[in-house]
């Protein structure tokens, strides 16, 4: 059932008036009659019609068009109703007869009755139009955001197992190399991953947590590749505790770390720096994540990590997010979001 929405009630009240004023001009300009007298029994009738068809529209198919047949029958119904109703509420404020007419002719009865069934035809066909219309883009944008949440929740479900595997290749690497640095992280992974499957189990908010948690996830993790590294690898983490609250997807940066340590710092013989930063530009949240390592050319086709993460921004927000990065070899790399600025939770 449509919800009865006052406004529209009201706009299509007004254009009724509007378009039975100046059908009221018309008739008077051509018949030579008193316009206040027309104009009277033109609203009255013009209005019994329109409540008619509209009306009777709703009772048939509460939710859009009733099919072409109850239309027409009804908006036949609703003329020759509306303009005996119309015409003997006009008498009964003038003092006539109730049932007689305006005119004594016959075809000009007949004329204004076809004429009022054109244009009720034309009303109805043009509002039920608009109403159809715009149930369709509202469904249709609902399409769109339930194929969007699932395609994120797709993305998101293939970012987790690729960042554990990627673990979970360095923690081979350390048991045949050191196996007391091999167990210490064996020890940080299993934490952060209770701490992880926590976080998920908790979050009620469609996929996300605050800039905060998303931090705080990311220094787990830079444990863990500390563990790897050891002195090699230096992390700062600068996180303005006004944007602390801000809601952002779960694990966005995550892939961003991983990739500057895995191809900028991690083949470096002397390691290097990790910032990972945010701070606000106007309406807009910039997160940043660079390093000072061996840096590349742009690659001919971006990895999993980068096309995950630009992915991830297009279904959350559309052309109103993106994906900076810039590497150079020899000069380390950078990479920057840029997201529309959440409002605090």
């Amino acid at each position: 059932m449509v919800a009865f929405n006052p406004r529209t009630v009201a706009r299509r009240v007004l254009i009724a008036a509007v378009f039975n004023t100046v059908l009221a001009l018309a008739i008077s300009a051509i018949k030579g009659d008193s316009f206040a007298t027309t104009l009277l029994y033109s609203q009255f009738i013009g209005f019994y019609i329109w409540a008619g068809i509209d009306g009777g529209r709703y009772l048939l198919s509460p939710t859009g068009w009733p099919g072409v047949r109850p239309m027409a029958v009804l908006v036949v119904g609703a003329v020759f109703a509306g303009y005996a109703l119309g015409l003997a509420s006009g008498n009964l404020l003038t003092g006539r007869p109730l049932l007689s007419s305006t005119n004594n002719l016959p075809g000009a009865t007949v004329g204004f009755l076809l004429m009022s069934l054109a244009l009720g035809a034309f009303g109805a066909y043009y509002f039920t139009s608009r109403e159809m219309l715009a149930k369709a883009r509202l469904e249709q944008e609902e399409a769109q955001r339930q194929a969007s949440e699932a395609r994120l929740r797709l993305l998101e479900s293939q970012l987790e197992p690729h960042m554990l595997f990627n673990t979970l290749a360095n923690l081979r690497a350390l048991i045949a190399t050191d196996p007391p640095r091999a167990i210490d992280m064996l020890d940080r992974l299993n934490g952060f991953l209770r701490a992880t499957l926590a976080a998920s189990r908790s979050d009620a908010n469609g996929g996300r947590h605050t800039l905060r948690d998303e931090f705080a996830r990311l220094d787990d993790y830079l444990a863990l590749m500390g563990v790897r590294m050891g002195p090699r690898l230096r992390v700062s983490l600068d996180l303005p505790e006004v944007l602390a609250p801000l809601p952002v997807p779960a694990l966005l940066l995550q892939p961003l770390v991983e990739n500057a340590i895995r191809h900028g710092l991690e083949p470096s013989a002397r390691g290097g720096e990790l910032h990972v930063s945010a701070h606000r530009e106007g309406d807009t949240l910039c997160l940043s994540v660079s390093d000072n390592g061996v840096g590349s050319e742009p690659p001919a086709r971006e990895g999993f990590g980068l096309t995950q993460v630009r992915e991830r921004l297009q279904a959350l927000h559309g052309a109103a997010a993106r994906l900076e990065w810039q590497s150079a070899p020899g000069q380390g790399t950078r990479a920057r979001l840029y997201l529309p600025l959440p409002s605090t939770p």
